[in-house]
């Protein structure tokens, strides 16, 4: 006997030739009848069944009945060990009961009495009869009813919860966990969904006053926006919670009161703007503070709030506390991480005649400040120095290698008028003995004006991604000479360099591996890319150019940070 999963229909011509004939018996049945084998596979269906459920023989026969038809009032799959038939099934034994759902073929539910019984089919082996019919007078189908009219059960309860924790952990962006939440809870739980945040200041701001509209989620941004202060001492269902008091099941006549405050005030305006009859509100607490409150009204729904929906909401805000808390404490540490490596990189000079932008991206990471850096100064002589480089690893210790290993280079170049291959070689010795980075690349070159306008180019490379430039009219070409081994392998003293002469508005780019390194792809793929993108963006502004070449050529599952310092030579004179 071929086993079947899932949806998967039976094979084997035998067993529909085995259905056709028994579906003479079940015809002469007086009700919709199909039947199974051991397996809970449909062998055999009469008329009766097709016309209740809309569905061909074809579509039935050699499915899995549990899986294809058996449905909760909303219309949802019913797990098998919730499955009311199971216990007949697996003892072989007569049951019947109501209140089981049918899914037709034409996407409703339908209700069912039924009644299930042991049926020998011969050389099929064992098989069960199921009889049915339409819980509602008639063959005729009930739509699916509004699930927000209906209570949970304990084991729904359960499920929401799950879902929650689910759903808002796998986030670490608060907006987003805020509009996950709201989608959770609305219409299941309530009308509408408003949510109160305290910000860092202490301060309240009403983020979210969401609506259920005909299944559609609607935002009120007109009762949106900044809150007045949260009193000490008021009593009033809000104050307490944003003060992670309590939580409150509440109504109208509560804010009708004379207010004791401006968040009374505001209470009080949002019941007659919403029309909310009943509502409960519960703190969202965080691990140190309370982040806010989250309330549920029901206008339209005429059942008030009792206290076990009070004791759910409460499960609900406990575990968006927590996950409002970790994406909090990530965006933080994000900024930080951001902020410090921008602190950490230099503001270019002002030249005369060159244009020169730069762009940094951290980590997708939070946690991982990297040690991508780019730098450009004026020297004693005159020229401009320009750098690029990445230290290994993605931590604060990156960062910190990284601004020494920059600053030891910046002291070199402006202290000695020796050719970059000689600036690097003793940048690499010093950061031998002197850093803890063990290994470190980079681009050092200078740029020099020539008397006829021109602009000169000489560098050495220590084991970075090459230099490309791009001409105005979009040829490009590689810097691959003046190659040489990383930093950190063992000082060298033969490092070379290379000179070239940069044509006039051509466009010279510096970049770390993050703009062309992508997993499951080869560097070749990653520089062709960067060539065609810079090619066709030669004639941009630069600033437009840096921009629009970070958008298209930074692959979308890049973890690292990328940094890219880009010069524009000017026009021929």
């Amino acid at each position: 006997m071929t086993e079947l999963k899932g949806g998967d229909a039976v094979d084997g011509p035998w067993r529909r030739t085995a259905g056709e004939s028994l579906r003479g018996a079940l015809d002469a049945l007086g009700t919709a009848a199909y039947l199974v084998d051991e397996q809970g596979h449909i062998l055999a269906v009469n008329s009766r069944a097709e016309h209740l459920l809309l569905r061909p023989s074809g579509e039935l026969l050699g499915r899995d009945a549990h899986d294809l038809l058996h449905r909760n009032r909303r219309g949802e799959p019913v797990p098998r060990a919730q499955c009311g038939m199971r216990p007949a099934f697996l003892g072989r034994q007569t049951a019947q009961a109501g209140d089981v759902w049918f899914a037709r073929g034409d996407g409703f539910v339908v209700p069912v009495w039924w009644l299930v019984t042991p049926y020998d089919i011969g050389d099929l082996g064992p098989g069960m009869l199921v009889l049915f019919h339409a819980a509602a007078d008639g063959d005729a189908p009930r739509n699916q009813p509004d699930p927000t009219t209906e209570p949970l059960s304990e084991l729904e309860r359960l499920a929401l919860l799950a879902e929650t924790t689910t759903q808002l952990t796998s986030t670490l962006d608060v907006d987003e966990a805020l509009r996950r939440l709201v989608r959770l809870v609305v219409p299941r739980l309530a009308d509408w969904a408003v949510i109160d945040q305290v910000t860092d200041r202490d301060e309240v701001w009403r983020t979210t006053v969401v609506h259920a509209e005909n299944g559609v989620l609607v935002h009120r941004e007109d009762l949106q926006g900044p809150m007045p202060p949260v009193p000490e001492e008021s009593p009033m269902p809000l104050s307490r919670a944003l003060r992670g008091v309590a939580s409150t099941l509440t109504g109208p006549e509560t804010y009708r009161r004379a207010p004791d405050s401006g968040l009374a005030v505001a209470q009080r305006q949002l019941f007659e703007a919403t029309g909310m009859h009943s509502a409960a509100i519960a703190p969202i607490r965080g691990l140190r503070e309370v982040l806010g409150a989250l309330t549920l009204g029901r206008s339209e729904r005429p059942e008030v709030f009792i206290p076990a929906d009070l004791a759910l909401l409460e499960d609900i805000t406990r575990r968006a506390g927590l996950a409002l808390d970790n994406a909090r404490l990530y965006q933080r540490q994000r900024k930080v991480a951001e902020t410090m490596q921008r602190h950490l990189l230099p503001q270019l000079p002002r030249l005369t005649g060159l244009e020169m932008t730069a762009r940094y991206l951290p980590s997708p990471d939070a946690s991982q400040v990297g040690g991508d850096w780019y730098d450009a100064f004026t020297l004693a002589d005159g020229n401009t120095a320009l750098a690029i480089g990445d230290v290994v690893g993605h931590d604060l210790d990156a960062a910190a290698g990284m601004a020494q290993v920059r600053n030891m280079l910046r002291a070199y170049a402006w202290s000695q008028t020796e050719p970059p291959s000689r600036i690097v070689e003793w940048l690499d010795e010093a950061m031998t003995r002197l850093t803890d980075v063990s290994m470190a690349t980079t681009v050092f070159a200078r740029a020099t004006p020539g008397d006829d306008g021109r602009w000169t180019l000489s560098w050495t490379n220590a084991g970075h991604p090459p230099p490309l430039l791009v001409t105005r009219e979009g040829l490009t070409e590689y810097l691959t000479d003046g190659h040489g081994p990383l930093l950190g392998i063992g000082p060298l003293r033969h490092r070379s360099d290379a000179t070239a002469v940069l044509p006039p508005e051509s466009t010279l780019l510096l970049y770390t591996d993050g703009l062309i390194e992508s997993p499951g792809h080869s560097l070749d793929e990653g520089l062709d890319r960067l060539r065609r993108h810079a090619a066709a963006l030669a004639r941009r502004s630069l600033e437009s150019f840096a921009d629009q070449l970070l958008e298209r050529t930074r692959p979308a599952d890049n973890d690292d940070d990328v940094a890219v310092l880009a010069l524009r030579t000017p026009p021929a004179p």
